[in-house]
């Protein structure tokens, strides 16, 4: 072997590795049974989705250290599914909306619209009741974006985000506005002396539902939903790099795919100038309604998808003018590819839920990644349940 022969082949070899996981996915079609129907979803070869049951309108999922996974609802429901995550126990009932849970030091914890609750809570644990249950720490409630999604970073600390009230709200996580207008973005929990309060983590985003730190970097990512007033492509929706005391512009400022824009959809004047704003690093089209956000890990489904992000795209409720519902948006699954830490392009991972007329079998809300290396997902509306995508071979 010549010595510029060795260059070309290191060279080859380095870049290999670097691109091994952005690699194009294959697909083919897969027929499921719901409820008597035959449904279609496109997924990528070799793995399987598969319906596992029914619940009452889940969001998002949170896997305990046992491998029981625990799942929020939009039905004051708290579920509990132990291993293989075919049958569904109500571990709490509340009356209010706890759209996620996280675990730590033997308690469970629950975010609800109006704040961060708490109850003792020992993995395989079948019942927590609805007494045991009490305040941590209060958020902003009131109407329009209610969910909070509530998750333990890698540095132990809680994070909670949450969205502001409408498309244009003059909300703003800032000491200058009031307790229940500091929305629209991530917070975390500040604990000592037994007390617990908020600090900002990032803000300026509009309701960024889903998050999760990428496992390599340990740096937080988040989707974000877009405003409707600019129409039916303007402006796209967000998945963000989000840093301690980011500003990512809403309702201000939007990145309409190539540069930060001012809306003028808001009179009173930013809180920061637009130098300030995080453009997001990676977009998707308007009115997708991206919500939970989970990274593959090493050694989960398979080595060309390691480290990278799936976002549960919900899919639009709105449609043009005389276009009907075939014009929404439809529900999917996405994956945000990453090489050397950096998001590089969007590809689809499960399609088909949404009919050419415009009619859904499912909605993706929740996305994790089970203790077994599959992928997990509920689905809030038409089927309301558990599906799973597993490798097979």
């Amino acid at each position: 072997m010549t010595k510029n022969t060795g260059l070309i082949l290191l060279l080859y070899l380095s870049l290999t590795a670097a691109y091994a996981n952005t690699e194009i996915l294959v697909y083919e079609e897969q027929t499921l049974m719901l409820d008597g129907a035959r449904q279609t979803a496109r997924v990528p070869k070799g793995y399987r989705l598969e319906f596992l049951v029914h619940l009452d309108e889940p969001r998002m999922l949170t896997f305990a250290a046992n491998g029981d996974l625990l799942i929020g609802s939009r039905s004051g429901k708290v579920y509990r599914l132990p291993p293989p995550y075919t049958q569904a126990e109500v571990l709490l009932q509340l009356n209010r909306y706890p759209h996620s849970v996280a675990l730590r030091r033997n308690e469970i914890l629950i975010a609800q619209t109006d704040g961060l609750y708490r109850a003792p809570y020992q993995p395989g644990q079948t019942k927590v009741t609805a007494e045991s249950v009490t305040l941590l720490a209060p958020l902003p409630g009131g109407s329009g974006h209610n969910s909070r999604t509530v998750r333990i970073g890698p540095d132990g600390r809680v994070y909670v985000s949450l969205g502001i009230r409408g498309n244009c709200s003059d909300n703003y996580l800032g000491g200058s506005y009031a307790f229940e207008e500091q929305r629209g973005g991530v917070l975390v929990l500040r604990e000592a002396a037994g007390k617990a309060d908020w600090e900002t983590f990032a803000s300026g985003l509009r309701n960024p539902v889903g998050f999760d730190w990428q496992p390599k970097s340990n740096v937080m990512y988040a989707s974000n939903n877009g405003p409707d007033h600019q129409g039916f492509e303007q402006p796209p929706e967000y998945f963000s790099r989000l840093t301690a005391g980011s500003f990512h512009g809403m309702p201000w400022f939007q990145f309409d795919g190539k540069q930060i824009r001012r809306d003028d959809c808001i009179s009173r004047d930013p809180p920061r100038p637009i130098q300030s704003v995080t453009a997001p690093v990676a977009t998707f089209p308007a009115r997708n309604a991206p919500l939970a956000v989970a990274f593959i890990p090493v050694g989960s489904m398979d080595a060309n998808l390691a480290l990278d992000a799936v976002v549960a795209l919900h899919g639009s409720w709105g449609m043009p003018t005389g276009g009907g519902s075939a014009s929404r948006r439809a529900p999917k699954l996405v994956v945000v590819r990453f090489q050397e830490n950096k998001a590089q392009r969007v590809d689809d991972l499960i399609t088909g839920f949404q009919l050419s007329n415009g009619q859904r079998w499912a909605r993706p809300a929740g996305v994790a990644i089970g203790p077994d290396g599959a992928l997990y997902f509920s689905s809030d509306s038409d089927t309301n349940g558990l599906f799973r995508l597993r490798r097979v071979r």
